[in-house]
């Protein structure tokens, strides 16, 4: 009587578990990446024009925030930064509404005044501790004036380089923004036109 030859042993690692080295392999650097050193940013809105228009592509630097958190020495924020950050939770106009969901959107502004500055409004400048800022980068457009005021601890002043009535929502409508809502500077822009657009 002859018999059938025994089918060859399985692998038992075999294909999964090349799978699971490659998909860690691969994956895990690219999450670390993303998450703590630097990702991309897509414009959305006028806010920030003549120096940004909607769908240009942003450098998004994560570290300096992780930094920050984890109580090491950076040189952020610096005033000029262009900041991605999520509008205060307090604030009615810092949420929208897609597809039925209310959330609060990441914004980009430029950062013009730092923890434990007094800021101000007056004739249509901005006033950093009683100095009047070189906005060279801003478009020609009109500022009401507003009181002085002290930023917070672990808060910064933004506003948008549009300066159109209505074209910005920034810190003149929803005050400062604590850096804990802010995922990092954007000063780099990779397209189109690549080049330094923040400070």
């Amino acid at each position: 009587m002859t018999h059938a030859p025994a089918p060859p042993a399985r692998d038992p690692g075999g294909f999964r578990a090349f799978w699971r080295v490659w998909v860690l392999g691969a994956l895990l650097p690219v999450w670390l990446l993303t998450t703590f050193v630097a990702t991309f940013a897509r414009v959305d809105g006028n806010s920030m024009n003549p120096t940004l228009q909607s769908g240009d592509l942003l450098l998004l630097l994560k570290y300096p925030r992780w930094l920050r958190a984890w109580g090491l020495p950076t040189p952020y924020p610096r005033r000029g930064d262009l900041l991605i950050f999520k509008a205060p939770a307090d604030s009615p106009y810092s949420y929208e509404t897609l597809y039925g969901v209310r959330h609060r959107p990441y914004n980009v502004k430029r950062v013009l005044a730092l923890p434990g500055e007094t800021v101000a409004i007056e004739d249509g400048r901005v006033v950093v501790d009683g100095r009047p800022l070189a906005e060279s980068y801003v478009n020609d457009g009109v500022l009401s004036d507003q009181p002085p005021q002290r930023v917070p601890p672990g808060k910064v002043w933004v506003q948008g380089d549009n300066r159109l009535v209505g074209e910005s929502l920034d810190s003149r409508t929803y005050g400062p923004v604590d850096l804990r809502d802010a995922a990092g500077p954007a000063n780099l822009r990779l397209w189109p036109n690549p080049g330094l657009v923040g400070r």
